[in-house]
C-alpha cells in the first residue's frame, strides 16, 4: 500500500475544558468536530488562505464529506494535541486528522474532512482548485 505524506502540517494545543465534557467527565463526542475545524483554522492561516481569504477570492469551501473514529476518549483537564494534515488541494482539500492525549501518548480520535471549491457569484461547483488555494499552497511548500 502506497503511504501518502502531508504537504502541509499544523497542531494545536488544547486542555479539554469543562463545558465540552458530560456528567461522566469525557468530551461529548460532538466536540470533537469541533476541535477539528479549530485545528484546520491553524492550518489553513498556516497557507495563508484563512475562511476569510476564501471568501475574498470569491470562493466558498463547504465540507462535502466527514469521518471521525473514535479511538478512546478523552477527559476534563486532559492536555490534547490536535495534528491537521493537508493531504490533497488540486481538486478538492482533504485534511487528515489525528487528536492525541499528551498526557497518556494515546491517539483519541482519527478524522478527515473534504471541501470543495464553489463559485460564490455563480454557485458553481468548481472541478479544480482556483489558484487562490493551489498558489498559496505551492508558495508555502516552495
Amino acid at each position: 500500500m502506497k503511504k501518502s505524506y502531508a504537504i502541509v502540517s499544523a497542531y494545536l494545543d488544547m486542555v479539554v475544558p469543562f463545558y465540552d465534557v458530560d456528567p461522566m467527565r469525557i468530551v461529548w463526542h460532538g466536540n470533537y468536530v469541533k476541535y477539528i475545524e479549530d485545528a484546520r483554522c491553524v492550518l489553513l492561516d498556516k497557507i495563508g488562505y484563512n475562511y476569510i481569504a476564501m471568501e475574498e477570492s470569491g470562493y466558498m469551501w463547504p465540507i462535502v464529506d466527514m469521518r471521525l473514529k473514535y479511538v478512546a476518549s478523552a477527559k476534563f483537564g486532559s492536555h490534547i494535541r490536535i495534528h491537521a494534515d493537508l493531504m490533497e488541494f488540486e481538486t478538492r482539500i482533504k485534511i487528515d486528522y489525528r487528536i492525541e492525549c499528551l498526557d497518556t501518548n494515546k491517539i483519541l480520535n482519527k478524522a478527515y474532512t473534504i471541501q470543495v471549491a464553489i463559485d460564490i457569484e455563480t454557485q458553481e461547483l468548481q472541478f479544480e482548485s482556483p489558484a487562490a488555494l493551489t498558489d498559496k499552497v505551492l508558495t508555502y511548500v516552495g
